[in-house]
């Protein structure tokens, strides 16, 4: 049985050019298969913490592992494997898809990592699958609602065979149905899900383990339930439940 953690970042520290401290050695260990929510404040340092996952800042200072394999910025044959492992879901699918049809959406990653013909027909088929959406091969993405894109643009990423899916605010502008919609997807993947939110209802639901990063660390590293109980610890750090919402 493999044991090795799907990410592992150890004392990981980042300021940008202009001098901000955006993360001060953080450490996080995700084992394979996790479903685990990453919670905070705007400006806590999340995007800078998942840019980190894939080589797009390079470590200035500790490491970053995905299934145990360093992320190097440097290395350029190495990243472009681990950028194949860390698959992310931008909060606007518009931003990830641009082909002329979902299909060619879907196969443009394992296309450019060398699949052809019939391999790469039967990837994109049951990517599509994973997420509902295969009989939309042939449509224009532009010709899907808002949700049906966001589940397309989950396929692109599935179709590259993650280690971790990272996803940005998964929930941000979709209707009820389509919320549901999208959970169900979730619950089925075998793969480690990352899942940046401000939606704290749909991060009980769907992530059992929660971390807090705030002010550049991690602040909280819990389960969900045990997180969303803390009044304090939610109020310190700018994090609240919906009016009228209980637990």
């Amino acid at each position: 049985m493999n044991t090795t953690p799907s990410l592992q970042i150890s004392n990981l520290a980042f300021a940008y050019p202009d001098g901000n401290q955006a993360l001060y050695g953080v450490n996080l260990t995700i084992s394979k298969g996790e479903r685990v929510a990453l919670l905070g404040p705007n400006g806590a340092g999340k995007t800078t913490l998942v840019m980190h996952m894939n080589g797009i800042h390079p470590t200035m200072q500790g490491e970053v592992r995905i299934a145990g394999e360093l992320v190097d910025a440097k290395n350029k044959e190495t990243l472009k494997q681990i950028r194949a492992k860390v698959g992310i879901v931008f909060q606007d699918p518009d931003d990830q898809l641009f082909m002329p049809t979902v299909g060619e959406d879907v196969a443009f990653g394992p296309f450019n990592m060398g699949l052809r013909g019939d391999e790469l027909s039967a990837v994109v088929d049951e990517a599509l699958s994973q997420v509902g959406m295969l009989e939309f091969r042939d449509r224009p993405p532009h010709h899907l609602s808002f949700g049906q894109r966001r589940r397309v643009a989950v396929a692109t990423v599935l179709a590259m065979k993650p280690e971790i899916l990272v996803m940005d605010e998964p929930s941000s502008n979709l209707d009820p149905a389509s919320r549901r919609e999208l959970a169900e997807i979730v619950r089925s993947l075998d793969v480690t899900i990352v899942m940046v939110t401000h939606d704290l209802p749909y991060a009980l639901e769907l992530c059992e383990r929660s971390v807090i990063l705030s002010g550049g660390i991690i602040v909280a590293d819990a389960p969900t339930r045990e997180i969303l109980t803390n009044a304090s610890l939610l109020a310190s750090h700018r994090l609240e439940l919906p009016v009228g919402f209980t637990l």
